[in-house]
Parts: structure tokens; sequence; C-alpha cells
């Protein structure tokens, strides 16, 4: 299926160093797709289809899609999407059928299954915060690849340092099975399916995620490997114990977690449960990082690890300056395998460089053994249960409110998400406020953008906390909802 629809690409006339996009749920056609693109020389774009039309759209003309793949219940959302952003309706490919789209069984009908004949790499493209909100594109430089040297991760590379040890390695990829149960429109979940059948393994894949469907999974086809989020520990730790008690985890051996930080006791929990199998990753859309495995966490709690290999970690101050061990700075890292640029914004590339290393504005330090520990995340951006969320996008809707005078949005703690999204509101009529207007802010937010990117609440305060040059003091606001002023967990 991949290599037809490679075919259906180029009849369609997509040219290799284009694009094509995917808003689609958890499901065989995202990766057959991807390893069209890869073998097509094609950037290759995972849309969270939690989106709104308008925010697709947004996404979909800034990455000049020239086709759309989507499935049945997004098609008509999809569909208005790609109007918006002048892709041609007969380029709406429909992975189940839909009315007024074309299918996908009838795109790929009568291509070739063969491998095209002039394959080069392509690359996945994944969009992340830009300066003002609005979401950026990662562009990261093709790879020189030999067409009869391509696979699946030649679009993403090695995924860090997945085991204990060689052994340990190997003896995973010789009965993998694959549990892929975050979405596909992330890094990490897209990269570890790919890398395991590249590696001969099997793929399990789960659309919606509960910690009862994991376990039964994992149970009913002996998984040996899967990839999670710190948000998924802390509900299957929240299970009763007679249930985590019966759960047959035995098949497991390798299970990787990254995008967010993992509270220290539930990672000792989880450790506990399941044994030192536990590797935990710290890397960004923009390139690798870090791993841990169970053995050097349980020596240093709280690690995200020792660099990858072909990565350097520096810490340096806001003047550029190396920081010596256990001091708190910038966390600079070495692209590796290619460079990258954020899409349409020079200004932002830029501003994330130094000489050769690049940073996403995390703060962290390194201990005497080069493990790298992160003391907090970038300034304004909030992570619940894996997702970034970008403050900026819903303080400009929240501030089209006439009763709202300034806002700041935040992420305050939360036991199984890690945190939440929380607006802060200043009024133009403190005394006037009222759960009404709180529930209009909600709405108002809910209209514009994805839900999850919505406060679940709004606190209404006399004055928020400006510079005299007018910077909005985030910390200072944040300090009131985090019990280590200095620290989010």
């Amino acid at each position: 299926m991949m290599n037809r629809t490679a075919h259906g690409l180029r009849a369609l006339g997509v040219r290799p160093g284009e694009t094509i996009a995917v808003v689609m749920s958890n499901r065989r056609e995202v990766i057959e797709c991807y390893g069209a693109a890869i073998q097509s020389g094609l950037y290759f774009v995972a849309v969270n289809w939690h989106l709104t039309p308008g925010e697709l759209s947004y996404i979909l003309a800034d990455s000049n899609a020239k086709a759309v793949f989507t499935e049945h219940r997004f098609a008509e959302v999809v569909g208005r999407a790609a109007g918006e952003a002048n892709i041609d309706q007969s380029a709406v490919l429909v992975a189940d059928g839909s009315d007024g789209f074309r299918s996908l069984s009838e795109f790929v009908q009568g291509q070739s299954s063969e491998a095209p004949s002039d394959r080069s790499a392509g690359q996945i493209m994944f969009y992340t915060s830009g300066t003002t909100g609005r979401p950026k594109g990662v562009r990261k430089s093709f790879r020189a690849v030999a067409s009869d040297e391509l696979t699946l991760t030649s679009g993403i590379g090695p995924i860090g340092r997945v085991a204990q040890s060689d052994d340990s390695l190997d003896t995973l990829n010789t009965d993998l099975v694959c549990l892929a149960s975050g979405p596909f429109y992330h890094g990490m979940p897209i990269a570890s399916a790919v890398s395991s059948l590249d590696s001969g393994g099997s793929l399990v894949v789960m659309d919606k995620w509960t910690p009862e469907g994991f376990l039964d999974l994992v149970q009913q086809h002996r998984v040996t490997y899967a990839n999670v989020v710190p948000t998924m520990f802390h509900r299957l730790l929240a299970l009763p114990e007679e249930v985590r008690r019966k759960a047959d985890v035995s098949s497991l051996r390798l299970v990787s977690h990254a995008g967010a930080p993992c509270p220290v006791d539930v990672k000792r929990r989880m450790i506990e449960w399941w044994g030192p199998i536990i590797t935990e990753s710290y890397s960004s859309t923009e390139g690798a990082g870090t791993t841990a495995t169970s053995e050097e966490w349980l020596r240093k709690p709280g690690t995200v690890g020792r660099p990858n290999p072909g990565v350097e970690i520096m810490i340096l101050d806001d003047d550029g300056n190396e920081l010596p061990s256990g001091e708190q700075g910038l966390v600079y890292m070495t692209p590796t395998l290619w460079e990258f640029e954020y899409h349409h914004d020079s200004a932002k590339t830029l501003s994330a460089r130094h000489d050769n290393m690049f940073t996403v504005g995390d703060i962290g330090y390194l201990d005497e053994d080069g493990y790298l520990f992160l003391c907090d995340r970038k300034a304004d951006t909030i992570i619940s249960g894996g997702v970034n969320i970008y403050p900026a996008e819903v303080e400009a809707i929240l501030l089209q409110h006439p009763a709202v005078r300034d806002v700041a949005v935040i992420g305050v703690p939360n036991d199984e998400w890690g945190e939440e999204v929380r607006a802060v509101v200043e009024p133009y009529d403190l005394a006037g406020t009222t759960s009404d207007l709180e529930a209009e802010l909600i709405e108002l937010c809910q209209s514009q953008v994805a839900r999850f990117k919505c406060p679940r609440g709004v606190d209404f305060v006399e004055s928020l906390e400006r510079d005299p040059n007018g910077k909005l003091r985030k910390g200072v606001i944040r300090a009131r909802y985090w019990p280590d002023a200095g620290k989010r967990i």
C-alpha cells in the first residue's frame, strides 16, 4: 500500500520537496501514507485531528500541503479547511470513503505495488509553537540516503539509547511486538512504530487510550515494547490494586516514556510494578537529547539521562557562557543527522541557535557525571498529558472579550495530567465578575480553538504582575499555584 500510495501521489502531481498532510486517528493508513512520503522525497505533516477548521487550514496553508489524507469522521471539517488553504478537493483523500470526497482505495486503484524507480528520502515535519502562539513547522533538511538503503526511519532517525545494553536490544528484536498507544501526530509514538516495523517486529495500534485497554492489549498480544507519557503511568497506578495485581505484563521488556516530566514517586512505583525496564527520553521536535535507563534513574532519581550518541549537551547562561556542573542555565544541544529551521520564521530559528547548538528554552543543569536534570520548562509553555499548549494563542482570544483588561494563561498543578490550563484575568470591573462571565470566557475559547487548549477555570484578580517595560511576570503569577515556586512538577 505504501508503494501504491507513492505512485498515486506522483500521478496527482506531487513532486519531491513538496508536502502532504495527514489528519487521522491511530490507524494503519497513517503509517502507509508516511511510508509513501518517506520514499518519495516529500515532507510528511501529521496534524492533530482535535484542531478546529481554522487551526487546520492554517497548518495546511503554512506547510503548502499538496494533498491531505483523512478519514470519514473528519472529512467534512478537513474538506472545509483544505478549501480555505486552497487545496483542490480532488486532493482530499478519505481512507474509509465519504460522500463528496475521493476515497483512498480509488486513489491507489491501478497503481503499481512495486517501489518507485526514483526513490529519495523524505522527511517528517511536526508543528510546534511560534512566538506569537501560531504553530511553526520544524522543517528539517533532507538526508542523502541511497535508494536501496531507504527505510521507514530514514525520516526520523534513531530514537536514542532505547535499551539498557546491546544484549537486551538484540533480545527485544527477536520477537518484537510494539504497542503504539500515543497519537501518531506526536513524534515519539510514530517514531517508535516505524522503528519497530523496520526492526522486523509486529505493531499493535491503539486509538483511544484507557489504562484497562492498555493492559488488555499487552496481555492479549504479548507486547514486548511500548511508548507512553507520564499521564498514562498516573492513570495505570490509579487502577484498583486487585486489577493491577491480576494484569499480566510479564511480556514487557522495554517501556520508554517522554513528553513531560515524570514525578519521582510515580516513576519509582512504576519501576517497582514492572521492573527496571523503563527508560526515559528528553527530546524535542527539533532534535534528540538524552535517555535514562531504570538503573541510571534509580542511582540518580529525577535525571533525564545522558546524551544520546552524537549529541552534546551544554548549559549556558544568558550571555552564552558555559556553566559548570551543578549550575542552572539554558539547555543547549547539538542537532543530530540533520539541520532544521522554523518554517517561515527565520527570527525564531536564529534566536534558538548558539554556534552549532540549539535550545528549546528549557532550564536545567548537568551533574558531575554528565547527567541532565531539568529544573523548569520553557517559561510559558503548558504541558498537559504530554501535549504542548501555548498560552499566547489562548490569551489573544480571551482579550477579545470586552470585560477583559488583561490576562495570563498558565499551567497549574493537576495530579493526573501534570498541568491543566487556567486563565488569570484582570477585568475592567472586578466587582462585576460572576460565574456567568467565567463560563462566557471558556465558551469563547472553545468556539475558536480545540478544547484541550481551553482553560478549565478562570480566576479574577485586581491586577496582573507586569514589569515597568510591560512584560507580564508569569513566574510571579505561577508561584501562587505551585507548592515549590522554583519548580513545576
